[in-house]
């Protein structure tokens, strides 16, 4: 029987090295591979590109990197609750690389799908479109975005069982699921594993031909970004 199965965080990441560009699920603090990016600040892996929606906030998820500076480049579309990431912006420390959401989905789902490149009309005429290809499709211009390159990419799951069949739940399942097979290695962490045959097939959001390793991650944090409340 196929099994993707490693025993914990540490046998997940075997391979990961400086210099290499990560994939990380999550948006907001919702469905953050919180074990693997422990595991990464733990091994003080440095010169990292990250590919992510947003970069977390002081203190957690991709904030525990770059509180070590760990992080060269940031390829994301939001990076707004971290005041970390903005001083290392401002102050020439971090590269960052900003793109419209969508395009930033759709060149994961692209390197997951084997499609090399594509056409988008988002960010044509802004800085986004500077050195990239242009072309007209039905008399609205479009820009040539490229699929991502990743090393390893880090997603977060509900359920997962040992052949790496995935379910999200929820909003949990946003960046994860389009970076799930888009690196040369995905490692997938989650909140119960099972046995092959007890997931139903019917609502498998991932298949496990996507997944290289996986493993029952532990202690989540289950935060709330904005708190509101009523006044009583």
């Amino acid at each position: 029987m196929i099994t993707k199965t490693v025993n914990n965080v540490t046998e997940a990441l075997d391979g990961v090295e400086d210099g290499m560009t990560f994939m990380l699920g999550g948006f907001g603090l919702c469905g953050i591979p919180e074990n693997s990016i422990s595991e990464l600040s733990k091994r003080n892996i440095k010169y990292i590109t990250c590919i992510s929606n947003n970069a977390g906030v002081d203190d957690f998820g991709l904030g525990l990197l770059l509180k070590k500076n760990q992080i060269k480049k940031m390829i994301s579309s939001y990076v707004g609750e971290n005041a970390e990431f903005e001083r290392q912006m401002l102050s020439g420390e971090l590269e960052v690389d900003l793109i419209p959401q969508g395009t930033l989905a759709e060149r994961c789902r692209a390197a997951q799908n084997g499609i090399p490149a594509f056409f988008t009309p988002a960010g044509y005429g802004t800085e986004v479109a500077e050195g990239k290809e242009e072309r007209d499709f039905d008399g609205k211009p479009h820009i040539l975005e490229e699929a991502f390159k990743a090393d390893f990419a880090f997603v977060k799951a509900w359920k997962g069982d040992k052949a790496g069949n995935l379910i999200f739940k929820g909003t949990a399942r946003n960046f994860n699921a389009v970076m799930s097979g888009a690196a040369k290695i995905t490692v997938a962490e989650v909140e119960e594993l099972v046995e092959p045959g007890e997931l139903d097939p019917n609502f498998i959001h991932i298949p496990g031909v996507f997944v290289q390793r996986i493993y029952q991650g532990d202690n989540y944090e289950k935060r709330i970004e904005q708190r509101t409340v009523r006044e009583s």
